[in-house]
């Protein structure tokens, strides 16, 4: 299996003949506001335009899922994407209807805990929370991914949340061998973290069974947490060796343990 790192969320994961874009923002950068004005600097977004490697790889596109409904995760562009090519799209039961009336090809809508079969494996979907405390209300569904194929290893897309209860039971249960993790520690200019602190994100990547891809850094004005940040307090804690820190357009060879 190979991940390739896009920007922020939006990954490729190639499987065999199999091409799964995962979030697609792909408008060029400066295309949307600045999602913080006080607390960091007003930045419109995206900082970076898509890394030139992406282009023949998004003409390979099979299926793509998508974790949920904000701007930094699905754009105008993607959903043109999208619709245009009629790529089918495995989404939360919470976000079917409105993928619809965008025109998408939703294929299957998964609930909470569901699992249903997919390429040559399983795909579940699991709990996110994308927010501490009362932000996570307004914030809205968030929904994880775990794949599990019989031919390769298995991904857990963890999608925008906080370390909960939930994260750590997919991680003890589902094993993945490869996990992607939002690292950015996005916030507004009001309220609590929208992602994990820096403090949870070291807890993830102690208790993963397998690697860690990091990404959502360097391309949202509301994510301070750099790339450089995460490797140096990674390199403290002893856990940068089972870490992936992949620039944009960078790809990663997942092999399992």
């Amino acid at each position: 299996m190979t991940i390739h790192q896009i920007r922020n969320a939006t990954i490729i994961i190639e499987s065999e003949d199999n091409f799964i874009l995962v979030d697609p923002l792909l408008g060029k950068s400066k295309t949307f506001v600045p999602l913080t004005l006080f607390r960091f600097k007003p930045r419109r977004n995206p900082l970076v335009d898509l890394p030139i490697e992406s282009e023949k790889l998004l003409q390979k596109i099979d299926y793509c899922l998508i974790t949920h409904l904000h701007p930094d995760h699905i754009d105008a562009v993607g959903i043109e994407f999208l619709r245009s090519r009629k790529i089918p799209v495995l989404c939360g039961e919470n976000h079917a209807r409105q993928l619809k009336k965008w025109g998408l090809n939703v294929l299957q809508a998964i609930d909470y805990w569901e699992t249903i079969s997919f390429l040559k494996g399983k795909l579940t979907a699991t709990p996110a929370v994308h927010g501490y405390g009362w932000v996570r209300k307004p914030m809205g569904h968030v929904y994880g991914f775990v794949w599990q194929s019989s031919d390769e290893e298995s991904v857990y897309i963890s999608a925008d949340t906080i370390y909960t209860d939930d994260v750590k039971k997919v991680l003890a249960t589902y094993k993945p061998d490869v996990s992607v993790l939002a690292c950015g520690s996005a916030q507004f200019d009001f309220g609590r973290p929208l992602l994990m602190t820096m403090d949870d994100i070291v807890k993830f990547i102690r208790d993963a069974p397998g690697k860690v891809l990091a990404n959502h850094m360097e391309a949202i004005n509301h994510c301070p947490t750099t790339r450089l940040e995460l490797k140096q307090r990674l390199e403290k804690e002893g856990l940068l060796q089972k870490t992936f820190i992949p620039a944009d357009g960078e790809r990663i060879e997942v092999v399992k343990p």
